[in-house]
């Protein structure tokens, strides 16, 4: 099978569901892997259907762009990444966020027919730009780096080195490159338990305090299914934001609560103290023997929850009929969805 569309991360939350979203469409797709063996795509036939499993690493394009596949290929769709909230930053960050994407553009200019090769749509973050100290602040798509606020948070500031690294060597080479800025995504399928972790912590009772900072989310399907509309669309934008659904903190838990049938009553803290326990927690973290208690979370998460986030945009709406289904109906979606699945013993946990 030839594909029309290569995914990097297709194992993945999000890679998942633009692989059902590509086959619902007729498009075919291939898949990049680390390895074929054990890959667990081949047991989701019924959702994704044929996908072409492409063996190799994003840092050695070299061993996998000449696939048989990868022939036709006109758009690389890449979403894999590594995510982590710890100081310092794990060096997998610079090498898979950042080294792997400047690879991924380097690739697609000899994969395809065309003279330019195949386009790249980058899959960052919304918090390379909408972070901020205060609520109802949005960032469209010409909005700045928000690195005044995120600089020093390993995982967007790797967000932020890669759009600027992807984007000079996609304008030097000439490959055609589109970003897109997604808020946390939930829906049902999260199988790695990353991304719907804010919801699996109330459902489970480790939400220990409630922030005053803020949430935005939007639905992994609905932003599945506009991204693969963006991978045959004939023309694109530079960049294209997906807003989502926005709120503070103790509002969204206060929702899972109630679509769970919970009872949540926890403690408020200020921003103050927030900040506060993180310089605190951070400062002792580097003297000798130092635990952290499992239930305060990692410094950089504190700080996190301290701020708002936001985005809005131009064009996404109209040019790739986006529209986030309602916040309830995406919680209530992820919450049967997670009653449905076993427990995750404590020592596999994200912390957070």
């Amino acid at each position: 099978m030839s594909a029309r569309v290569l995914i990097t991360g297709g194992t993945g939350f999000l890679g998942r569901q633009i692989l059902v979203a590509l086959h619902r469409a007729g498009i075919p797709a291939a898949a990049l892997v680390r390895r074929v063996e054990g890959c667990p795509i081949p047991g989701w036939a019924d959702e994704v259907g044929e996908v072409a499993l492409v063996p190799g690493e994003l840092a050695d394009p070299a061993a996998w762009r000449n696939h048989p596949a990868l022939a036709n290929v006109e758009t690389v769709l890449h979403s894999a990444a590594i995510v982590s909230h710890h100081r310092p930053a794990d060096p997998l960050l610079a090498e898979v966020n950042v080294t792997g994407t400047v690879q991924v553009i380097r690739a697609a200019r000899a994969l395809g027919n065309r003279p330019e090769g195949a386009r790249v749509v980058f899959i960052s973050s919304s918090g390379t730009v909408g972070c901020y100290r205060h609520a109802d602040l949005k960032a469209d798509e010409h909005a700045p780096f928000a690195e005044a606020v995120v600089g020093r948070w390993p995982y967007y500031a790797s967000k932020i080195t890669a759009e600027r690294e992807s984007r000079k060597i996609a304008e030097k080479l000439g490959v055609p490159y589109t970003i897109v800025r997604l808020p946390v995504l939930l829906g049902p399928d999260d199988h790695r338990r990353r991304s719907t972790e804010h919801v699996a912590r109330v459902l489970e009772g480790r939400v220990p305090f409630v922030p005053d900072g803020g949430m935005h989310f939007t639905d992994v399907r609905d932003v599945a299914a506009a991204l693969a509309r963006l991978a045959v669309k004939p023309t694109w934008q530079s960049t294209y934001h997906f807003p989502g659904h926005q709120s503070s903190l103790a509002a969204f838990f206060n929702q899972v609560a109630e679509v769970g049938n919970l009872k949540f009553e926890r403690p408020p803290v200020p921003t103050w103290l927030l900040r506060g326990v993180a310089g605190a927690t951070e400062s002792l973290a580097k003297t000798p023997k130092f635990q952290r208690p499992r239930w305060l979370p990692d410094p950089v998460v504190l700080e996190m929850a301290a701020c708002h986030w936001g985005l809005t945009t131009l064009w996404t709406h109209a040019e790739l009929d986006y529209r986030p289904r309602p916040a309830r109906q995406t919680i209530a979606d992820t919450v049967h969805w997670l009653r449905q699945q076993p427990p995750v013993p404590k020592s596999e946990r994200h912390a957070a």
